[in-house]
């Protein structure tokens, strides 16, 4: 049985942060990279972030050093924690999880929400 947890998302004021979590349960995979993608309404989603089990990043640029994100592979967890937030920061955000061998696991995504 595999499940991707999701937790951490809301609704903060422009400037503010936000820390979503993401936790893999499948004890039988091993972990390639894990990260979160987000889709806004009337748009496609799109990267924000994938953390490989050996720290290697792929970010995209609206990150810009707002966001950080970090992997504890022992415990399949992956975090990102969202400084500096925008308006154009909402969306819902899935965690995404693949997996040795190939596969790709999505979170049931957490809705952010940047509004004063």
């Amino acid at each position: 049985q595999v499940q991707v947890v999701e937790s951490g998302g809301g609704l903060v004021q422009p400037g503010g942060s936000l820390k979503l979590a993401c936790a893999f349960h499948g004890s039988d995979f091993r972990i390639y990279y894990m990260g979160w993608y987000r889709q806004a309404p009337g748009k496609q989603r799109e990267l924000v972030a994938t953390i490989t089990s050996g720290n290697k990043i792929e970010a995209a640029d609206f990150m810009e050093g707002r966001f950080t994100i970090s992997i504890d592979i022992a415990k399949n967890t992956v975090n990102l924690q969202m400084n500096n937030l925008k308006t154009e920061d909402t969306a819902v955000y899935y965690c995404n999880v693949r997996t040795f061998p190939p596969a790709d696991y999505w979170g049931q995504g957490t809705q952010v929400t940047v509004s004063s």
